[in-house]
């Protein structure tokens, strides 16, 4: 399998203080996404992370 093949439909997104939202990254499952979520947010910054599937309501790379 080559990597355009290759689908990476959930995200990890991040919002800060001001209530701006990145896209950390793009994972296979559900399951390594919400692990790099549950990761980040362990270390205890007052940024909050959660996981969502591209193309639904309320992903910020929607256009």
């Amino acid at each position: 399998m080559n990597d355009s093949t290759v689908s990476l439909p959930w995200l990890v997104v991040r919002q800060d203080d001001n209530g701006n939202r990145y896209r950390i990254g793009r994972y296979a499952t559900r399951a390594e996404a919400q692990k790099i979520a549950d990761s980040l947010d362990t270390r205890g910054h007052k940024q909050l992370y959660w996981v969502e599937r591209i193309g639904q309501a309320g992903d910020p790379t929607r256009n």
